[in-house]
């Protein structure tokens, strides 16, 4: 190529250039829908699972988190007894680091009335069990008031390990609990829920706001398993009462009503 002849192919590259062009033409025209469809070509592959793993699917994402694991576990289960071993066997939560027993449950599994409270405190800890320390006898007055005592009920708790301090559990830690705690209602199936405090209402109904506008309603439990509801009475945890005693009135109106509802149910 002659030194003229490239400084006038120059020149025209340069016009085409400032007129707009940015791409080059061919003779035979381009089929630009074949070409689209056409995958692009991996530069960098991913590389091979030789074990033929699958840790990054959602599936095993969800067993890999201690809700997914809790779940897994709750629904392997299908009596109390296995329920309480698994639940003594789990390691997903980090309350059960600091606390000396895990509190399953007290009473009666079959009685039909299943009351459901908060957390383990400092006594509840200590026994293993749920309800035995000053709000506990609190609330074994309550349930005699309406002619009940713990063989005639089912006891327990949204969590099943104190909280250091007494404190509200956290989102990630009551979402370890829960899985087992629908998994003891449906094996409970109790015919009627009482749910004592503002945690209880929020975790098991999904309900927001201020027990003291909470309380005294009624709500249905919706069990998927057991495809079925469960009528539920939201009303004040005993510790409440004990910081809060002018609320006694409130909760006693609530018992009657409960009272009224155990007899609609053939449950006294």
């Amino acid at each position: 190529m002659s030194e003229s002849t490239r400084a006038e192919l120059l020149t025209t590259l340069r016009w085409l250039i400032d007129a707009g062009a940015d791409e080059a033409i061919v003779e035979a025209p381009i089929d630009r829908f074949a070409t689209s469809a056409q995958p692009p070509k991996q530069t960098n592959p991913t590389p091979a699972n030789p074990a033929g793993k699958t840790a990054n699917s959602a599936a095993a994402v969800s067993l890999a988190t201690p809700p997914g694991m809790a779940r897994a576990l709750a629904a392997s289960c299908t009596t109390l007894a296995e329920l309480k071993s698994a639940l003594g066997a789990f390691e997903g939560c980090e309350l059960k680091r600091y606390a000396t027993n895990t509190v399953f449950a007290d009473g009666t599994p079959n009685a039909g009335i299943m009351l459901i409270g908060e957390a383990p405190g400092r006594e509840e800890d200590r026994e293993g069990l749920p309800f035995v320390g000053r709000a506990g006898k609190l609330l074994d007055r309550m349930l005699a008031s309406i002619g009940l005592d713990r063989s005639k009920v089912y006891i327990t708790n949204v969590m099943n390990w104190r909280p250091p301090e007494n404190r509200a559990p956290s989102p990630e830690e009551a979402a370890s609990c829960l899985p087992f705690l629908h998994r003891h209602i449906e094996l409970a199936n109790p015919k009627l829920l009482i749910l004592l405090g503002a945690v209880s209402v929020h975790h098991v109904l999904g309900l927001t706001g201020g027990i003291l506008k909470l309380r005294g309603r009624w709500e249905l439990y919706q069990s998927v398993t057991l495809r079925a509801t469960i009528p539920t009475m939201l009303t004040l945890h005993p510790a409440y009462l004990l910081r809060q005693p002018l609320a006694k009135r409130l909760a006693w109106n609530d018992f009657l009503e409960i009272s009224e509802k155990i007899e609609t149910l053939g449950l006294a």
